[in-house]
């Protein structure tokens, strides 16, 4: 037997974005404990093994790498993507480079990095660890 609760559409609507959202912060949103990446940037870092853009290798367009993991990982928009992977290149934003790039990345005065159509990118030698 199934009992009918009376329940508010409002209060119903309301319980349910909350533990959407917060389940949403949780995966995506915040940086993972152990290592301080949050998906994407982990998604980036194994797309670039998978491409074999190991430290030693010939740097590879960024437009290829992120629309490698946009297509194959990370189905959302390619400028989140390319941001992310900047980041990880500029060694003014994170602790380690995990990216090594190749062109205009941006700078700390504020500049933004060049399209990704005009640079390249391969893993840093940190990131084969």
């Amino acid at each position: 037997m199934s009992k009918l609760f009376k329940t508010s559409i409002d209060d119903l609507l309301s319980e349910r974005y909350l533990s959407y959202a917060i389940s949403t912060i949780i995966s995506r949103s915040l940086p993972d404990v152990r290592d301080g990446l949050k998906p994407v940037h982990r998604r980036i870092i194994y797309s670039m093994y998978q491409l074999k853009l190991m430290h030693g290798s010939p740097y590879k367009k960024c437009a290829r790498i992120v629309g490698d993991v946009m297509g194959k990982y990370h189905p959302h928009g390619d400028q989140a993507i390319y941001d992310s992977m900047v980041r990880m290149a500029q060694s003014f934003s994170m602790r380690l480079e995990l990216v090594d790039g190749q062109g205009n990345f941006g700078s700390l005065d504020g500049d933004r990095a060049a399209a990704m159509r005009y640079t390249e990118a391969r893993l840093a030698k940190i990131s084969e660890k």
